[in-house]
């Protein structure tokens, strides 16, 4: 008989309170707990190394992974810009996982053990291969298969393996004896078809299908937008598709200026000519539909009472996104139950062997 895993959340602006909550939340340790998730605001980023030997004392779990976040999540509540922790205790057989020591550069991909499945991630944004890293990882465990998040702060960075780490990609290997499942949400739509980038310059579009690329834009968003090209910030994106996605996945960037002089458009990430591109919106309906979605396959995939799980949002998700407090995780509990969950809103979210934005990563354990 499989058990919940034991988890808790709390807010304060004392750590030292909101550790004691959560303890007292968590109540007995079961003996078989080996794992925790700790995720904890950026409020506390100074204290990250006593919150960590508080809990691995208070609990006797040795292993522990997480990461510092400007918001944290748990089952159904969202604790944004707001001193807050969640932590999560997993149960596996000690032979079952192992922890990720810091990657720094590809190079230290080759001395991980070799019988890894699944990965759960946490990266430094400074670091300026963490694509690489995360592509690395990516192929080194037999799923394929990597999720997790950048750590986002308002000012120092830090992720949790064991100890408090920085600079690097950091977490756990799982084996393929652990039940799991996992999916992505990207609450983005396309407002039409695909486009061939023609002629690109870094990160600056020339011209889509030998047109110039402002006027395609234009022509995309609607004539309202395209009068007052400011409004459409922060609600426009540039959705570049993966290349062999088989659900129709797209890394979603921002449109960072136009030159209506010269009919340019930038955006967020290095482009080349024969790229393609859409142009994509994003709206609460939009992001609730594919949420439901996503949390209907899922609940599909796994075939297994759940025990516990993770997320990983965008900070630009929550409510941003979902127009109220605690709606988008709302929706994940509605949907699947009030099972353990615990997260944090990442500066970028890892699935499979990508880096995402606006997106919403769903791991769930058996």
């Amino acid at each position: 008989m499989t058990t919940p895993f034991k988890f808790a959340h709390a807010a304060h602006a004392d750590w030292t309170k909101a550790a004691q909550a959560c303890m007292s939340q968590l109540g007995a340790i079961p003996s078989a707990a080996t794992l925790g998730f700790l995720y904890v605001s950026d409020d506390f980023a100074g204290a990250l190394d006593a919150i960590l030997a508080f809990f691995r004392s208070s609990t006797g779990v040795p292993h522990w992974t997480g990461s510092i976040g400007v918001g944290v999540c748990a089952t159904g509540a969202e604790y944004l810009e707001e001193p807050a922790m969640a932590v999560m205790l997993g149960e596996f057989a000690p032979d079952d996982f192992s922890m990720l020591p810091v990657l720094r550069t590809p190079q230290d991909i080759d001395a991980l053990a070799s019988d890894a499945y699944f990965a759960v991630a946490h990266g430094d944004p400074a670091n300026s291969h963490i694509q690489e890293l995360i592509e690395g990882l990516s192929a080194h465990v037999s799923s394929g298969f990597v999720v997790g998040g950048l750590s986002s702060s308002r000012g120092e960075t830090a992720q949790i393996s064991d100890g408090v780490v920085s600079g690097g990609l950091s977490g756990v290997l799982f084996s393929e004896r652990v039940k799991l499942a996992t999916r992505l949400t990207q609450g983005i739509s396309p407002l039409g078809p695909r486009h061939r980038i023609t002629t690109a310059n870094k990160n600056i579009i020339g011209s889509l299908d030998h047109r110039p690329a402002l006027d395609v834009m234009k022509e995309e968003i609607g004539e309202v937008l395209a009068r007052d090209l400011r409004r459409a910030a922060g609600y426009i994106f540039i959705g570049l598709p993966v290349r062999g996605s088989d659900t129709g996945d797209y890394l979603v960037r921002n449109i960072l200026g136009v030159d209506p002089q010269n009919n340019l458009v930038a955006v967020g990430e290095y482009v080349e000519p024969g790229d393609d591109l859409l142009f994509c919106r994003r709206d609460q309906q939009t992001a609730e539909d594919d949420l439901l979605r996503m949390l209907s396959a899922i609940g599909a995939q796994l075939n297994a009472p759940i025990r516990g799980g993770v997320y990983y949002s965008c900070l630009g998700r929550g409510q941003n996104m979902f127009g109220a407090p605690n709606r988008e995780l709302g929706l994940i509990r509605d949907t699947l139950g009030a099972f353990p969950l615990v997260g944090f809103f990442a500066n970028g979210e890892i699935s499979h062997d990508r880096l995402y934005g606006y997106t919403g990563v769903l791991t769930l354990f058996g």
